[in-house]
């Protein structure tokens, strides 16, 4: 059985246990993009096969090959041609799998998803069968006979991470608006909202490893920071560390409509609520910028241009712009990463996303 993602796997594998049919579970999505994407849906299939002792086979992650398999294709609109390549791809290496562990049938449960072409996803597995001697593919509409009932129920019950996405970097064919995708990071925020504690501790992990990458070339280093809402990525645990560790760490602080001016940080205990409900700091004024090495940006969405979406108000956007030698590096949960950011002239880059 290939498996897109634990969520459209949970109601199918229940099913076929249900029904005498013990599947192993083939995990194969090189569209998925990026990395961090894949790692995490990866992860939480190979949880959901484990909860219940069935077996579970890691595909190669090897995202160049799927590239070059949909090369000329990446315009294509969403059932289009470029997704018929793609099951394609992915269902023909399912096959080859299911002929070396000395399988007959395969299937996916690409099948359960109606964003999807069933008509497609047929012809690929049928496509894949011929080319795979000896293997045969088992085309059926795992929709019907309540299943995308018992999917939602399943999703809740396991709180599984759920994407509104299918991965591939060209799903998003036409670009939303600014007003549209804050509205769509809203909706998944709130989705995730029991996943952003571990998501956050994963990122903390790797910005702790890039600012000691940062510490060889310059130590002691001073961070501009963030004091983070509710629903971004929660640095304080890393805002602590540097300080313990003798860096020097300033947060902005909004002074009026249009700026914000930076204060050192020594410990939670020098916050208040400022603006727009976020602790700002008390201490003195900090105006040396160019000893700044780093700055940690929050945003509602990036793309892999580093392109920024923030919450609309351009604070970022202007002291940013006046300080263009800065090193910016954007943080934010995995499903905030979008295909492509509506971008303006005003808006500036990030040097880096984590």
């Amino acid at each position: 059985m290939h498996a897109c993602c634990a969520p459209c796997s949970s109601a199918i594998v229940e099913w076929l246990v249900a029904n005498g049919v013990r599947p192993t579970i083939f995990y194969y999505n090189p569209n998925i993009w990026p990395r961090e994407e894949y790692e995490i849906r990866k992860g939480e299939s190979k949880r959901h096969a484990e909860g219940l002792g069935i077996r579970w086979i890691d595909g190669d992650y090897d995202h160049e090959v799927w590239r070059c398999g949909v090369q000329g294709l990446e315009g294509e609109p969403e059932r289009g041609s470029r997704c018929e390549h793609c099951f394609t791809l992915r269902l023909t290496a399912t096959a080859q799998k299911a002929k070396e562990l000395g399988f007959r049938w395969f299937a996916t449960t690409l099948a359960s998803s109606r964003w999807k072409s069933l008509e497609q996803i047929e012809r690929a597995g049928m496509r894949a069968q011929d080319v795979v001697a000896g293997t045969a593919f088992w085309a059926q509409n795992w929709r019907k006979g309540g299943l995308q009932e018992r999917r939602n129920q399943l999703l809740k019950e396991y709180g599984f991470y759920n994407q509104q996405y299918c991965g591939c970097e060209f799903s998003a064919h036409s670009v939303p608006t600014k007003t549209v995708l804050r509205q769509q990071m809203r909706q998944a925020k709130e989705q995730h909202r029991a996943q952003l504690p571990s998501l956050s501790e994963a990122i903390v992990k790797r910005l702790s490893m890039r600012l000691e990458t940062r510490c060889s070339l310059r130590s002691p280093l001073t961070v501009m920071a963030y004091w983070p809402l509710s629903d971004e990525v929660d640095i304080r645990p890393l805002t602590d560390q540097l300080v313990a560790e003798g860096h020097a760490v300033v947060l902005p602080k909004v002074v009026d409509d249009e700026r914000m001016e930076l204060r050192c940080y020594s410990s939670p205990a020098d916050l208040v609520e400022g603006a727009f409900h976020i602790m700002e700091p008390v201490g003195e004024a900090f105006t040396d910028y160019e000893r700044i090495d780093v700055v940690l940006v929050p945003g509602v969405a990036f793309d892999a241009a580093g392109r920024r979406l923030g919450r609309g108000r351009g604070y970022y956007d202007r002291f940013l712009a006046a300080c263009p030698q800065l090193y910016k590096i954007g943080v934010c949960f995995p499903f905030q990463r979008v295909a492509e950011v509506p971008g303006e002239a005003h808006d500036v880059v990030m040097d880096e996303v984590i």
